[in-house]
């Protein structure tokens, strides 16, 4: 997954976020609904974030979803890929960055929960919690979006996850900014979907919240 300030990704064909975008598919009907609903999500859930099929994405098969900025402008268009064979990419960011994905109103949501991946966001959507998942690249105005909010930082519980963290922390200075850890045993919210189910996940979150 990228990081931060990576520079752009372009497919091999050499195509734009937005042209990746319209000759995608809606998702129903296609292998991708079959992916999305083997991790737990249901279709429509997934339909509402913006998830579509791409049979093709720079050479296999992948859900992808758009990216945007705070003016609703696509920045980049993200990709997950259905299989992944050895030393395999999982997925695939393509554009310069400075977008997010909103799901069941994002950041316009309170309270403001910052996800690191797509089926973390969509984890926490089928459990009825609003999230934006940053794909591990840093948006510029989101310390404008965050100012003198109350932010829950829901990344990895993972090394990685906490560096990530720290580095959010830093630079939204001008909010309060919390943890917000997946479920014990739980790497992530996707795989707190998994293992504990909707229902459980939604409870462990408002814990979290009111002890927060």
């Amino acid at each position: 997954m990228p990081r931060f300030d990576d520079p752009p990704l372009m497919p091999r064909t050499g195509e734009s976020p937005e042209e990746l975008l319209a000759r995608s598919a809606s998702l129903a009907g296609t292998p991708g609904q079959d992916y999305v609903e083997k991790r737990g999500v249901p279709l429509d859930v997934a339909e509402a974030a913006g998830v579509r099929f791409d049979a093709d994405f720079n050479g296999r098969p992948a859900v992808i979803v758009p990216l945007h900025d705070r003016n609703g402008v696509l920045t980049s268009i993200h990709g997950r890929y259905l299989q992944t064979l050895r030393k395999q990419n999982k997925m695939l960011t393509v554009g310069p960055g400075g977008g997010v994905i909103n799901v069941q109103g994002g950041w316009s949501a309170e309270p403001l929960i910052l996800v690191e991946g797509l089926f973390d966001a969509l984890s926490l959507a089928t459990a009825g919690i609003a999230s934006t998942a940053t794909i591990g690249r840093w948006a510029p105005w989101l310390p404008e979006v965050c100012a003198g909010r109350d932010v829950w930082l829901g990344f990895d519980a993972s090394r990685p996850g906490d560096v990530d963290a720290e580095t959010y922390a830093q630079r939204l200075s001008s909010s309060d900014v919390y943890r917000l850890p997946p479920p014990p045993r739980c790497l992530d919210w996707s795989t707190a979907l998994v293992k504990i189910g909707h229902r459980q996940a939604a409870h462990w979150v408002r814990e979290q919240l009111e002890q927060g």
